[in-house]
């Protein structure tokens, strides 16, 4: 029993053939009804094998037809805007497309921005471009990464409230070209973009490079892991990192308050974008009301002004000070400053504090709290900055309470691997204690001693940045220090003469960059005179023509401003740092060289 159980084992496959064939003479034919059988069953094992993997792919591939169809249906808006419409309605193309997506969904990650930056540099103003030029200068190798959220490469802002109004180029707003008062062009962009890496080679880039990653946000640091997170939530890691972020202008409660008609009829002015859309709103409305009596709105006042002379342009100016400058400028020069803007045709509303404003009958309508009333069809609110600090609470940085923006020191650090420079900076002045600063001039120094001191230099911040300010080609100044009005302050002037124009300075000094144009002449000591005398009391029918106007606490200079005078700001800068009291300072001003012809 047990063999044949073994032998019946063994009739399954196919190996007991030769067994069989051994058998006697008289079964042949019982083995060529087994051929016969066993070719049948070959025959349809293959045929039914055949069929079996055919219906598989089949099936199979139905399958794949079926997932491959899937992204047609739950993403059927994103080709809308990027493909024609036939395409939506050919299924078996926009299939095609779809199975490919998702794909290239990951793929932007490493290829357009560099996992890590050596140096990596938040914000895209001057300070940042100052900083990463001087990183280079010191490291020649250096990779250094700026992260922008503007679409704009780094450019200069100053331009934008002064020169580029002046230009008789139309197309000025596409070129953002425009002649300086020396009458030579230039860009507002400090370097074209052949100067630049592109983000996805400053990895692999032989002797490092600087790249730009515009329209991103930095909106988290972490500090201990020494990486931030973009809007998007890229991640980028850093050795170092500037925080150059700058600020976002002010505006005013009761605009915000005003609803969605009077805020798309209001410009804050910062940005390239901000001067595009003031240009385009002065060329298609009949009237422009600025409210601020600072730098930027007395600027954009003189500017817009000398356009309605070719136009039917109203421009008004409206500020709570008594004059133009009131806050800088002591009260004698503010006025003669407002007959000058009023002189460029802008009509001049002082003492007007806002109360409320509305939009009503195709007008945006301005409350005072006096009663007056200002219809005007556009506003421009220039009330000042506010230093962009988001990044202090994920970054665990300390905000100072009483100027804003970043607390650092005198190497303008935050933190070991982490400094602040430009706008966002508030510094120790070691002469004129706690500032933050808002100007260009500030920006390019801070940006230069942060990159130095990134790559290891160490230098404390002993520069006293100065900053400028143009009411077009013919009155202009400089100052540097602490320059308020509420101090008591001493001015000398002469007759001016032609010379004494921004227009004359930037022809004689080859640039119109008034940070770049100082020169490097040795600044002699004061000497105070042995009889001092009182100071001259100035007359309010003095034209002003030029002058220095010394600002004093505690009867020491902290702050100087140059009317009309140029490129004598090294001479300012040794009288501050020297701090010591003077007895006559008319003496002083002759230093500057006022009286000479």
């Amino acid at each position: 029993m047990k063999h044949k159980v073994l032998n019946n084992e063994r009739r399954l496959p196919l190996v007991p053939q030769a067994h069989m064939s051994s058998g006697t003479p008289g079964s042949g034919g019982d083995n060529n009804l087994y051929y016969l059988l066993v070719g049948a069953t070959c025959v349809g094992g293959g045929f039914y094998a055949y069929r079996t993997i055919k219906g598989d792919k089949e099936r199979y591939q139905e399958r794949i037809n079926e997932i491959a169809s899937r992204p047609n249906k739950v993403v059927p808006e994103q080709p809308i805007t990027e493909a024609p419409g036939e395409q939506a309605a050919e299924t078996p193309q926009a299939a095609e497309p779809a199975t490919v997506a998702p794909a290239e969904v990951p793929a932007p990650t490493p290829v357009e921005f560099p996992s890590h930056a050596p140096y990596l540099l938040i914000g895209g103003g001057t300070a940042s471009f100052a900083a990463a030029r001087s990183i280079r200068a010191r490291d020649p190798g250096a990779r250094v990464l700026i992260i922008t959220d503007e679409p704009d490469l780094p450019y200069m802002r100053p331009p934008l409230s002064k020169e580029l109004w002046f230009s008789d180029d139309p197309s000025v707003v596409d070129t953002l070209r425009f002649k300086q008062w020396n009458g030579k062009e230039r860009s507002i962009y400090f370097q074209p973009p052949s100067f630049y890496v592109s983000p996805q080679d400053l990895e692999k880039v032989e002797n490092g490079g600087v790249a730009v990653l515009t329209g991103k946000k930095v909106v988290h640091m972490d500090v201990r892991g020494n990486k931030v997170t973009l809007s998007d939530n890229t991640e980028i890691s850093y050795d170092k990192c500037l925080i150059a972020t700058g600020g976002v202008p002010r505006n005013l409660q009761v605009i915000e308050r005003a609803g969605e008609e009077v805020t798309k009829r209001t410009t804050l002015f910062r940005k390239v974008e901000d001067f595009k859309a003031l240009d385009k709103v002065s060329r298609d409305t009949k009237s422009i009301t600025i409210i601020g009596g600072g730098f930027l709105g007395s600027e954009l006042a003189c500017a817009l002004g000398r356009r309605s002379a070719d136009s039917d342009l109203e421009v008004i100016q409206m500020f709570p000070e008594k004059g133009n400058m009131g806050k800088v400028l002591p009260e004698y020069l503010s006025n003669w400053t407002t007959a000058k803007v009023k002189s460029e045709g802008v009509t001049v509303i002082t003492e007007a504090l806002v109360k409320a404003v509305s939009y009503k009958d195709g007008k945006v309508e301005i409350k005072l709290k006096d009663g007056r009333v200002v219809k005007t069809d556009h506003v421009v609110a220039a009330v000042g900055l506010e230093p962009s600090v988001e990044l202090a609470k994920s970054a665990g940085l300390e905000v100072d309470s009483d100027f804003g923006g970043f607390r650092v020191n005198a190497e303008l650090q935050a933190r070991s691997n982490i400094w602040v420079a430009g706008d966002a900076a508030c510094f120790y002045d070691i002469r004129l204690g706690r500032r933050r600063v808002e100007h260009h001039d500030h920006a390019v120094v801070s940006g230069r001693l942060a990159g130095e001191n990134m790559t290891g230099a160490n230098k404390p911040y002993w520069h006293q940045s100065m900053f400028w300010s143009d009411l077009g080609p013919d009155v202009g100044y400089e100052a540097i220090g602490i320059v308020d009005s509420s101090l008591p302050t001493v001015g000398v002037f002469a007759k001016a003469t032609a010379k004494d124009t921004p227009k004359a300075a930037t022809e004689k000094s080859g640039t119109g960059i008034r940070s770049e144009s100082e020169t490097e002449g040795t600044a002699s000591s004061p000497v105070a005179s042995s009889t001092p005398e009182p100071p001259p009391v100035p007359e309010q029918k003095d034209n002003y023509g030029k002058g220095v106007i010394f600002y004093l606490r505690d009867k020491v200079v902290v702050g100087i401003i140059l009317w009309n005078v140029f490129n004598r700001m090294p001479v300012a800068r040794k009288i501050i740092k020297d701090g010591e009291e003077h007895a006559d300072l008319n003496e002083v001003a002759k230093l500057f060289n006022i009286h000479e012809d």
